[in-house]
């Protein structure tokens, strides 16, 4: 067959079948993103029918969706927002970033990965999914409740861990000596500095830079801006998607509305091709062998998660309840873990399992991290009334 004909067959029956399942998570009330996981993982290496007509589109659109990730999230916050929430949340940011990249760095120990495959263990246990978090607080209508600006706190101080993370790790990756490490550190704190500074006092300006009145031109200037963006920093090592984030930060006010409003959709097509082309470099068969140490990774990270949470909410002095709805909206892992994972498996620099494990894990708790959200206010309330009539 024509290998043009194949690939948009290929290309075709892949979007096809994301429409579908996208579908079915609705349906049963979950994030796609696991679904989108094990749809990879079928068409990929060891899978049912592998895929192998579209490797360079899905590659450029794997890039894309990381990028289109971390610039709407970036556009949901402002500079001012970033401050505040850095000033409120440090403490409980703290207590988060050592309770939950601990485990990570543990089993990546245990199981012979050294000292690379412990740091990209620890950014993927640590970091909790913005995206799927919002959409559940959304879902159960407690965007309005007093523990959810504690959450976006931390939300917030995990963010910008990440812009200071990922140049780590992206220069580890690819073998840079300790000079050339703390060189990447340094530019990255420069460049957030720079960009937090340029939000702060001139944030109009850029809004204005990329504004227009025409849609199509927006949607062209908007998109054109975050890959020349990404492109630069990942020249400068900083990383592609912290350039975007920090992008997304500098656009404020309605521009940022209508850039969120309109790339939205592009968005969710590009990361659901960014998931899919990490499962298809999964080899099914390598995820038995890792299958109880991402079990395990899950049971731990819940309750160090739901601890951080719990700690966070009572220091903003908010009631039982509260804290426990806190901690379990903490619990969801997503697409940062698994970008970091992409990171770390495309640099060839960890073990092949890295990926597996990554893929099983996000796979738990991208399923168990929205289900513990719903279920925790019912279950707190029941053993409340099991307790009383004991203390009564």
């Amino acid at each position: 067959m024509d290998h043009t004909a194949l690939a948009l067959i290929e290309l075709g029956a892949v979007f096809f079948g994301l429409g579908i399942l996208g579908r079915l998570a609705w349906k049963i009330g979950i994030s796609p993103i696991p679904l989108y996981l094990i749809g990879g993982v079928c068409f990929g290496a060891g899978g049912v029918v592998p895929l192998h007509g579209i490797e360079q589109f899905a590659h450029l659109a794997s890039e894309i969706g990381v990028i289109l990730l971390l610039l709407l999230l970036g556009l949901e916050y402002s500079a001012g927002e970033l401050v505040t929430g850095l000033r409120r949340s440090w403490v409980a940011g703290l207590v988060d970033l050592v309770l939950n990249a601990l485990p990570g760095v543990a089993v990546a120990l245990m199981l012979g990965w050294g000292p690379v495959g412990a740091l990209a263990m620890a950014g993927i246990t640590y970091i909790s999914s913005s995206g799927i978090i919002a959409k559940v607080l959304g879902d159960l209508g407690r965007l309005g409740n007093r523990e959810t600006p504690v959450v976006l706190s931390i939300l917030v101080f995990e963010d910008l861990v990440m812009a200071l993370y990922l140049p780590i790790l992206t220069a580890v990756l690819a073998g840079a000596t300790l000079v050339g490490g703390l060189t990447a550190v340094g530019i990255s704190l420069v460049v957030i500095t720079i960009v937090l500074v340029v939000a702060l006092k001139f944030g109009r300006y850029v809004s204005a830079l990329v504004d227009s009145p025409d849609p199509e031109v927006f949607l062209l200037r908007v998109l054109g801006a975050a890959l020349l963006v990404a492109g630069i920093a990942s020249q400068l090592q900083v990383s592609a998607a912290v350039g975007a984030f920090l992008l997304g930060i500098a656009i404020s006010g309605s521009t940022a509305e209508n850039a969120t409003r309109m790339l939205e959709p592009l968005r969710d097509l590009f990361a659901a091709m960014f998931f899919v082309v990490f499962g298809l470099n999964t080899d099914p068969r390598t995820i038995p062998p890792v299958l109880v140490a991402a079990v395990g990774l899950a049971v731990v990270t819940t309750v160090t998660k739901v601890i951080t949470g719990w700690f966070a909410a009572k220091r903003q002095g908010i009631a039982r309840m509260g804290r426990a709805r806190a901690g379990a909206a903490l619990v969801a892992r997503g697409e940062f873990s698994i970008v970091i994972a992409g990171l770390a498996v495309s640099a060839g620099a960890v073990d092949d399992q890295l990926a597996a494990l990554a893929t099983a894990y996000v796979l738990l708790m991208a399923i168990f991290g929205p289900v513990a959200a719903r279920v925790v206010e019912p279950v707190a309330r029941a053993v409340n009334a099991r307790l009383r009539p004991a203390t009564a």
